[in-house]
């Protein structure tokens, strides 16, 4: 579904046909052609207007966030960061917000691969976003999931500890026929969106700006890190590692499919874990 949609807006952006602009009694038609170099200024402009446009935004709004949790009263344990609401207190209505929510939130997605599309090469293949080797991705996300996932329970249990979270709420939906499903979809949207932005686009034109691979990693695992702010510092710490070894493994293998099966992994295991099972496991959250 991505690659045709790139394709697609790869194969209307490449050239602009435009009515004729000629004098009244002249045939032909104006071919622009809109292919021009493209400057080092242009891509940090652009890479600014991706992530405005996408986590960018949420990393600002996360910031905002954790600074009223702070100064609120009863401070930031007493607070509570909750993910995947109810939009209307009628069922159909409330499923279709969740819907649209989640395929506008894939557009930067699609508009990130669509200016990658500049470049040499297939960006749906370059990015490793692609269905080549379906096996060898899932049994590395599954690994990474392990990975990031044990020490990151831990990691949140001591921040809640020690007052250093807010209290999540993974899922706040109601119990209808459609909640899991929607959850899922969540969880993928989340997967796909992050990973192909924080890593996948934003690494490509770090590499391309030149900047030094230790800046890279360091650059990606701190956006990933800012936008999961307003849940707490435990948050923004655990997210800062995931950052750092999604960082390295991509830089390793090129491919950002095992990062996705990783991540909807765990927002997976999260969102439906906290909705079917019974509330007193996640007191400590």
């Amino acid at each position: 579904m991505v690659a045709q949609n790139v394709r697609l807006l790869r194969e209307v952006g490449s050239v602009a046909r435009l009515p004729p602009a000629h004098p009244v009694g002249q045939s032909g038609a104006v071919t622009i052609e809109l292919t021009r170099p493209v400057s080092r200024r242009m891509l940090g402009t652009e890479a600014l207007l991706v992530l405005g446009l996408s986590l960018g935004q949420s990393a600002v709004y996360a910031t905002v966030s954790i600074i009223a949790k702070l100064t609120a009263e009863g401070g930031l344990s007493r607070q509570t960061a909750a993910l995947n609401t109810s939009a209307s207190v009628r069922p159909y209505l409330d499923l279709t917000y969740q819907l649209l929510g989640i395929v506008f939130a894939l557009l930067p997605v699609l508009l990130a691969v669509h200016l990658l599309a500049r470049d040499p090469g297939d960006p749906v293949r370059t990015l490793g976003l692609d269905g080549r080797r379906p096996g060898v991705d899932l049994a590395q996300g599954a690994g990474l999931a392990a990975l990031i996932g044990l020490p990151g329970l831990a990691l949140f249990w001591a921040a809640a500890q020690l007052g250093l979270n807010a209290t999540v709420v993974p899922a706040a939906l109601p119990d209808l026929w459609w909640t899991v499903p929607v959850l899922i979809l969540a969880a993928l949207q989340n997967s796909i969106l992050e990973e192909v932005i924080v890593v996948g686009y934003l690494m490509t034109r770090l590499r391309q700006l030149q900047w030094r691979v230790a800046a890279i990693v360091a650059a990606s695992a701190l956006l990933r890190a800012s936008y999961h702010l307003y849940q707490g510092f435990g948050a923004f710490v655990g997210n800062a590692v995931m950052g750092v070894v999604f960082s390295l493994c991509y830089l390793r293998t090129r491919r950002v499919m095992p990062l996705i099966v990783a991540h909807a992994l765990l927002d997976i295991a999260a969102f439906i874990g906290y909705t079917l099972l019974p509330d007193s496991w996640f007191t400590w959250l």
